[in-house]
């Protein structure tokens, strides 16, 4: 009886503690933070389509032995797929081939759809920025989806892997069904039209309880009934094969609008969260990178100072946003997706140093065709 007491005296007292309270990251890490990343020198595009039927978007640049590799997503009006490329210097990149591409068999989820994003990076901070493995595999997250078009029907996310070198180009194996998806049971009020892009990390801490952590965008029906806003949240993992959302909200929320494409680096005990910001309504305008700081993977500090990167060159006067940062060598190299008015699109980065420019550009933009009279 008073082992049953001391029990029941142990589980009252646990649910009475209050729980702490979520550590914001001061103000003054939060410049710091912003003074070590930012990269004020565009160097310019480093992919650029063929052609103007192909639009080139999302880089996640990895290193593997003496070389640097960037997975980056292609759409040629069918659906994504994803690409290879290699590079010496981080900035003259050659394209190798695709690593996830349309199935033959037109009867899977995914056969139209696979936007790949390669995971479980090496995310210190100057780090060495291999990728991985885990049960004797490299994993990337993907979101796939059965419609043709630019992110048409129902696009869900999954994981694919490869026990070969991913530095060659190679197709990747995906599973067949999605691990997240907007008709789950658990679906949540902010996830419950479209998922994107997502970031897979290994916290080998586990602060989550889990080892695997997501985070992704998506789109849900609480703001815009027809389309909805985009926030980011996260998912948990503990074998990269079975998933749960971990929370009933988004990590990130700024109302109307984007908020999109996670990326995740830890300078020493800070972790950072690079991402994009669009068509908001208050706070900022525009199109634009900036970034948001944790202690614990879970509760995050926005940093509301200059944004990281935004439009000023012909080739990213339309857009210019979604991140892969890395530092190598003492030099910042901020990657990220450049649409210019013409709608053309590719990858261009900027660097923390001076290091010239491109000599790369987008072919020339579709002729338009005058109006018979």
């Amino acid at each position: 009886m008073k082992h049953i007491f001391r029990s029941f005296t142990f589980l009252v007292c646990l649910f009475l503690v209050p729980k702490a309270h979520a550590q914001e990251v001061p103000e003054k890490v939060m410049k710091d933070i912003y003074e070590q990343v930012k990269t004020p020198y565009k160097y310019g595009m480093v992919i650029s389509p063929n052609d103007n039927a192909q639009k080139a978007d999302c880089p996640t640049v990895f290193r593997q032995g003496d070389s640097w590799y960037m997975s980056y997503i292609i759409f040629n009006g069918r659906g994504y797929e994803t690409c290879l490329a290699d590079s010496k210097d981080l900035l003259h990149w050659k394209t190798r081939g695709r690593i996830l591409s349309f199935s033959e068999d037109t009867t899977r989820w995914d056969n139209n759809q696979k936007a790949g994003y390669v995971g479980l990076q090496d995310f210190k901070w100057g780090g060495s920025y291999k990728l991985q493995q885990y049960n004797g595999k490299y994993w990337l997250s993907y979101f796939g989806g059965q419609s043709k078009g630019y992110e048409k029907g129902l696009l869900s996310i999954s994981v694919a892997s490869t026990n070969k070198d991913p530095g060659t180009a190679h197709e990747w194996q995906g599973l067949d069904h999605p691990v997240l998806s907007s008709i789950d049971k658990d679906v949540s009020w902010w996830d419950n039209h479209t998922q994107y892009k997502q970031t897979v990390i290994w916290d080998k801490k586990k602060l989550t309880g889990h080892p695997f952590i997501m985070y992704y965008n998506a789109n849900g029906d609480s703001v815009n009934k027809k389309r909805g806003a985009e926030r980011i949240g996260m998912a948990v993992s503990d074998d990269m094969l079975h998933w749960q959302r971990f929370g009933k909200d988004p990590v990130l929320n700024h109302g109307d609008g984007i908020t999109g494409d996670p990326y995740i680096q830890q300078i020493g005990n800070v972790y950072v969260m690079f991402y994009f910001g669009a068509f908001w309504k208050t706070g900022t305008s525009g199109v634009f990178n900036r970034f948001a700081c944790s202690y614990d993977l879970v509760h995050w500090t926005d940093w509301t100072g200059e944004k990281l990167i935004q439009s000023s060159e012909p080739y990213d006067n339309m857009f210019a946003h979604k991140s892969c940062v890395v530092k190598y060598k003492g030099v910042v190299y901020h990657f990220y997706c450049a649409v210019n008015k013409a709608d053309q699109r590719g990858i261009a980065v900027a660097t923390s140093k001076d290091l010239g420019k491109s000599e790369l550009n987008f072919v020339a933009p579709p002729v338009k065709k005058s109006k018979s009279k």
